[in-house]
């Protein structure tokens, strides 16, 4: 297939890539890299420097003549959404109708979002949370992802593009930047590695669902040939608190750090995990990489950066 991974620079978009291409499939990439990193871009794939809401992106579409939009650009920063709403809603909103009207111009087939699992369900009433769980996200990101969810519904029903929204636990592994994007295991790796004191904001006791950013590829190489109009959330299933992070990734970076708390973030949502029943039955997705394994495959990926 010819297949346009958007953010395909990026720390999960250029994973993704690289296993389509695995696979045999044409892979297109685009990013403006704000956060993505040229070198993260197989040499397979035709590359092209764009935002995904620039008009001149419409020549890529009509060149390429793409079978599927692998959308997984994005302002991702939660709390950069709150502090600027309007930046948040014209990367996340514009540049997803962007891509749409590009996708019903050219007759793109499918259409697989990255969406989030971590923020669009806001303050859980239920653990884990399932796909039919009230969605109140508590933060212009979340509200972003929910709103690009509902115009890509809308494109199929109207258009009839296929969708499947992948809705992502807190994803963490190789190739993350800790510079642009919030990660705390990315974060955490390069200070720790560095000799530096992490701070955990508050009492560290918020606990969010981390899964590999390998699993997170097989999730979207299943979700690419199953049939139907669906969402899943991609996620373990496990709460894990950021002192337990901490500590884990202390003891893999061999640092010998005391924890270190600063003051709480305001508003910051205080437990999330996602329950992957759905993406078990239906797409016959499970998580396989725990979170020792892949906390540990992360530390010595950015251990080889810093040297």
């Amino acid at each position: 297939m010819k297949i346009l991974v958007t953010g395909g620079a990026g720390f999960i978009g250029s994973h993704i890539a690289d296993a389509f291409i695995a696979h045999g499939h044409q892979v297109t990439i685009v990013d403006n890299l704000v956060t993505g990193r040229k070198e993260n871009v197989n040499s397979q794939a035709t590359f092209h420097q764009i935002d995904i809401c620039d008009n001149n992106i419409a020549e890529i579409f009509k060149q390429g003549q793409f079978d599927v939009v692998c959308h997984q650009a994005a302002q991702m920063d939660v709390r950069r959404s709150v502090v600027d709403p309007r930046y948040d809603a014209e990367v996340n909103i514009l540049g997803t109708l962007n891509l749409l009207q590009n996708c019903k111009a050219t007759g793109v087939k499918k259409f697989l979002f990255a969406s989030t699992g971590g923020a669009i369900y806001g303050e859980q009433v239920r653990f884990p949370a399932d796909e039919e769980h009230p969605t109140w996200p508590l933060s212009p990101y979340g509200i972003s992802k929910l709103a690009c969810e509902k115009y890509i519904y809308f494109f199929a029903q109207t258009y009839g593009l296929k969708y499947a929204f992948l809705r992502y636990a807190n994803v963490y592994g190789p190739r993350q930047n800790p510079h642009g994007e919030a990660g705390v295991v990315a974060i955490f790796s390069t200070r720790l590695l560095k000799g530096e004191q992490p701070t955990i904001n508050g009492d560290g006791k918020q606990t969010r669902d981390y899964v590999f950013v390998g699993d997170v590829v097989r999730a979207n190489l299943l979700a690419l040939n199953y049939p139907q109009n669906d969402y899943f959330n991609i996620g373990t299933g496990i709460e894990t608190d950021v002192n337990a992070v901490f500590n884990r990734l202390n003891e893999a970076a061999g640092a010998g750090k005391q924890e270190h708390h600063g003051p709480a973030k305001e508003g910051e949502q205080l437990r999330s995990v996602l329950s992957n029943d759905k993406a078990r039955h239906l797409l016959d997705w499970q998580p396989v990489i725990s979170l020792s394994e892949g906390l540990k495959q992360t530390v010595d990926w950015f251990r080889a950066q810093i040297k």
